[in-house]
């Protein structure tokens, strides 16, 4: 167990320990919950970056790249426009 002090600002440094065992790094968002009278339980919030996600889910054929994509997607817009069809309904 780890003492630490609650400052003028309410805030407390997490011994080096805590962080290592933790694997928290600066930015890492963590949740707090009052648990009773006098104590309270804290969780890792992890935000997954969505490039973190690539691969994880199995293709049936290869991605063709992000400039035949938006191709794709407005040449589709285009013949909507042209046919009067509102493309954000």
């Amino acid at each position: 167990m780890h003492l630490v002090r609650l400052t003028s600002k309410g805030q407390v440094t997490i011994p080096v320990e805590i962080r290592r065992a933790l694997d928290l790094e600066a930015g890492d968002a963590l949740l707090f919950e009052p648990l009773q009278k006098d104590s309270a339980r804290f969780r890792v919030v992890r935000q997954r970056n969505l490039r973190d996600l690539a691969g994880s889910l199995p293709t049936k054929k290869p991605y063709p790249g992000k400039a035949i994509v938006r191709d794709e997607v407005g040449h589709t817009l285009g013949q909507e426009l042209a046919r009067g069809v509102d493309p954000k309904s």
